[in-house]
């Protein structure tokens, strides 16, 4: 069953909404009621549990159909920012200085707790801006320079259609040759086959879970490359403009761009038929952004996903020493 189902990367026993994200030596996975990371520090593990919370639980109106893509997927890259975050004050940066006095000043007058807040916002903000600016604006300030030549709406969104492309494969390409990267994807990697073993009912150990796909339905890859096509498909619709036009409607047409891409991942995820095939060139993209991992790394993913199916695991962060704590399967 395994030697199959590495070749197999939708076909499943049975679904779940589990989820993950690869960390810097890490991983985090979401569970039905927790949500658990997991990093490999040089002192052991480090395991960290919290319950799950949705914002569309708190405001059900943000639970309507594609209301829920832009929230679900701002609400993921504010919980992924906090365990990067997380899982990276594990391996400073020596060549790192000391902090500013800019620093100081602004950890006394917000206070440490408020200052991983204010941190993590940046964060956030200056990821989507980075988004928004690489994979929208500047393709559609690329594709201005043929307006003298063209006139052509069509002719001219075909043009920031392919520069759109171009630049979102070109980024996915040069992130994976950095040596980083590179580890940060096998943890991805490991992730998606962890997943993958626990939906077809295997026994979550290294050897086990190595035989299994390292692409999966659900990935964010995958959603990010749907974003770009259905992207493509709205800012054609509403035809040519300025410029300056343009670059606005981007923007103010995101939201429902990231909430239509939403509903149809979650369709095609959840389809044996039409949905399977759909999704196949997005699932593609997943061997640039997955590499194979190290039975190290799986353990930690085996790990991560354990503690996040555990009901009766309290909210807590612990340190384990490795092998003895009963993680080494």
């Amino acid at each position: 069953m395994a030697e199959e189902a590495k070749n197999k990367a939708s076909a499943s026993k049975f679904r779940t909404s589990i989820g993950g994200q690869a960390l810097i030596e890490g991983v985090l996975m979401r569970g039905p009621g927790k949500q658990a990371i997991v990093v490999r520090s040089p002192d052991g593990l480090v395991e960290k549990v919290e319950e799950l919370t949705l914002v569309r639980d708190k405001y059900p109106v943000l639970g309507l159909p594609i209301i829920r893509g832009a929230v679900t997927f701002v609400d993921s890259m504010v919980k992924g920012v906090k365990a990067l975050m997380f899982s990276a004050d594990y391996f400073p940066d020596e060549d790192v200085a000391e902090p500013s006095k800019f620093d100081q000043w602004l950890e006394k007058k917000l206070g440490n707790e408020k200052m991983q807040k204010f941190i993590t916002a940046l964060a956030v903000f200056l990821s989507l801006g980075l988004t928004i600016l690489l994979f929208f604006l500047l393709p559609t300030f690329l594709a201005g320079f043929i307006d003298p030549y063209i006139k052509s709406a069509a002719v001219h969104n075909l043009v920031e259609s392919v520069i759109k492309l171009v630049i979102f494969f070109a980024y996915m390409i040069l992130c994976s040759k950095q040596k980083d990267i590179y580890r940060v994807f096998q943890y991805h990697g490991a992730e998606h086959k962890t997943i993958n073993a626990y939906e077809h009912g295997a026994p979550l150990t290294p050897e086990s879970v190595g035989h299994y796909s390292r692409i999966h339905r659900r990935c964010g890859t995958s959603f990010l490359l749907v974003v770009i096509v259905v992207s493509i498909i709205v800012f054609s619709l509403i035809g040519g403009g300025s410029v300056l036009w343009r670059v606005g409607s981007r923007v103010v047409l995101l939201p429902l761009v990231i909430g239509l891409s939403y509903e149809f991942i979650r369709g095609a995820s959840n389809s044996d038929t039409w949905g399977k095939y759909c999704i196949m060139p997005a699932l593609s993209l997943q061997y640039i952004t997955t590499r194979e991992p190290s039975a190290d790394q799986l353990e930690v993913a085996i790990a991560a996903l354990d503690v996040a199916l555990d009901p009766d695991k309290e909210n807590k962060d612990t340190t384990s020493g490795g092998a003895e704590d009963g993680t080494d399967r």
